[in-house]
């Protein structure tokens, strides 16, 4: 019988991991693993399933790419702690999984809500993203940041959105800026990308505009504007970050 795993990786998401995992029940094998949580993340998650485990954290990919090795499934749906699967799109993986593809991975259109409320601009709609695929077809590509799975074969689309609750309010939101820009500029670091003065001008400038007028951020009134400025200001992060970086290595080579 053709099955599914549902894969998922947390650290301290108590107040999220509960309605994530209620939003799966239906699955055939469900594994969390968990990044040392020192809240009740685990204990709610064990409410769930007894595949839970704890493992040191190794970044996103890397960390995703343990819980596809701890799934059972012909099928893996990879979903984030901040996520739910409504009925509609629980009932067309199913029937995926059923009959077995055709496809071997299948991207999922995503809803992001930000201070509780959809957004549907600023590139945040439809936000596809593969999340559905035979398990000896994917494995997540190794990234600081943005990580995303790379599968072998065909691939196609569902019809009915994920649900994605991100950023519950301003700080929230700031406190991950801090961490993925650093991400971000880490993955350009490695590249060997070379930063310059002006990208800290005009990659804000041009990231506000792209997003409060191209992609019609000022039609979402003042989340609208909200977003573009921060994402601005994560371009500004990212940028500057990397020069850092780029100096203090430089500063390392000078000092041998």
């Amino acid at each position: 019988m053709v099955s599914v795993s549902i894969t998922v990786i947390a650290r301290n998401e108590e107040a999220q991991i509960a309605a994530c995992l209620e939003s799966v029940r239906w699955a055939d094998d469900l594994v969390v693993l968990d990044s040392g949580s020192t809240d009740r993340t685990v204990t709610i998650a064990r409410g769930y399933t007894d595949r839970v485990y704890t493992v040191p954290w190794q970044g996103f990919a890397r960390t995703k790419n343990l819980a596809l090795d701890h799934a059972r499934g012909d099928w893996v749906f990879s979903l984030d702690a901040d996520e739910r699967v409504p009925p509609e799109l629980a009932a067309e993986i199913q029937a995926v999984v059923a009959r077995d593809g055709p496809a071997d991975g299948y991207r999922v259109a995503r809803r992001n809500y930000f201070r509780g409320r959809w957004i549907r601009r600023l590139g945040w709609w439809p936000d596809y993203t593969l999340r559905l695929f035979r398990r000896d077809k994917g494995r997540f590509v190794d990234r600081e940041v943005h990580e995303s799975v790379a599968v072998q074969g065909q691939v196609g689309n569902l019809r009915h959105p994920l649900e994605h609750y991100t950023y519950d309010n301003l700080s929230d939101f700031v406190q991950r800026m801090d961490r993925y820009s650093r991400l971000a500029a880490r993955e350009l670091h490695k590249q060997g990308r070379r930063p310059h003065w002006g990208e800290l001008l005009w990659r804000p400038g041009f990231t506000f505009l792209n997003l409060y007028l191209v992609k019609g951020g000022f039609l979402e009134g003042r989340d609208g504007f909200t977003l573009a400025v921060l994402y601005s200001m994560y371009n500004f992060l990212k940028y500057a970050k990397l020069q850092e970086m780029r100096l203090r290595q430089k500063g390392r080579g000078e000092g041998r």
